[in-house]
């Protein structure tokens, strides 16, 4: 599937339209260089719309952020917030992914405190159910699905070589004798509820430059200090792809909510079908409905605020304020 451009018009700040939805929730990314990972934000963008999501979608972007990237996400009704990189310790080992270390940045959100609950989705990740609802889960804890230990770039790990995962646990047990106590329950960090703080934002800094940033940089620290708040969801909230050849008895298509593009080769704008797994029918499908959503024209941003402003009067708050249509430059609210 060929890349698709975008070129929208100069907006600025006062062209931001509010929608009266906003309240204190929200759904947010995060972004950084001047590759093609926009095309992932868009997509979820659309596909929040599509799935009448009440609430906006947030982009903490980094300032090496193109203007021509920070356009179009404005454009398809992103609310832009630009952070500063958070720069760890050095990792003598390295890490999974070379690129892992500009993820650090993400623990930037937790700054983001107009919001008393947000929903953070990876960029890779696409949205093909309402999941509103989490936004009700109760206080105080960190919500997210756990991860899969089956894949190679486990391989440095203690669960991968003896074969235990936490998926399946019944399938190869922990051998306590030898290793001690299993491993505490570990999420994947590419789908989070949480609350942002600032006493937490600033414990996070403090703690992330006294810790020695290890294999899966990010995702490590964040599971070692939500530890004991950590509460696990259903894998319907982020369906790692992994999942669909090491644990196919745990999956259910027809039951996913969030699909999280993560394995190598699987990123939809990227996709060429090559690579290992990459060939299985139902990855092709995943694939698919991901450029179903991105190619869809109803529902880009104002479009799409048109067409349920006819259909629902209480989108008044949309037009500008002498009642006329739409205007052409109409910048963020919600997803």
């Amino acid at each position: 599937m060929a890349q698709t451009t975008m070129t929208v018009e100069k907006v600025t700040e006062a062209d931001v339209v509010i929608s009266p939805n906003v309240g204190n929730r929200a759904y947010v990314t995060f972004l950084a260089g001047d590759k093609d990972y926009w095309m992932g934000v868009v997509g979820l963008a659309k596909g929040l719309r599509k799935v009448k999501s009440a609430y906006p979608l947030v982009v903490a972007i980094l300032p090496d952020v193109p203007e021509e990237h920070r356009q179009i996400l404005v454009a398809q009704g992103c609310i832009i917030r630009e952070i500063e990189p958070v720069h760890p310790p050095e990792n003598q080992e390295g890490y999974s992914m070379a690129y892992y270390v500009i993820n650090y940045s993400k623990l930037r959100i937790w700054e983001f405190v107009e919001y008393e609950k947000m929903i953070y989705l990876d960029g890779d990740v696409q949205v093909f159910s309402n999941i509103d609802h989490l936004f009700d889960t109760p206080c105080g804890y960190l919500y997210a699905v756990k991860d899969c230990f089956c894949e190679v770039s486990w391989s440095k790990t203690p669960q991968y070589k003896l074969g235990y995962c936490q998926q399946s646990p019944e399938k190869v047990t922990w051998p306590v004798q030898s290793h001690g106590s299993p491993p505490p329950i570990y999420f994947n960090a590419g789908m989070l509820v949480f609350e942002p703080n600032l006493i937490t934002y600033e414990d996070l800094l403090r703690v992330v430059q006294i810790t020695t940033p290890t294999y899966f940089a990010e995702q490590d620290f964040l599971n070692m200090y939500f530890r004991d708040i950590y509460k696990p969801i259903p894998s319907t909230y982020n369906l790692v792809l992994a999942m669909l050849w090491r644990h196919p008895e745990c999956v259910d298509l027809d039951q996913i909510s969030v699909v999280h593009y993560c394995a190598n080769g699987s990123k939809p704008w990227r996709y060429t079908g090559e690579g290992e797994h990459m060939d299985r029918e139902d990855i092709k499908m995943l694939v698919k409905k991901w450029w179903d959503i991105y190619e869809d024209s109803s529902l880009d941003y104002q479009k799409f605020v048109k067409t349920e402003s006819k259909l629902n009067p209480n989108i008044a708050a949309f037009t500008n304020e002498s009642g006329g249509d739409i205007p052409e430059s109409l910048a963020p609210s919600a997803a």
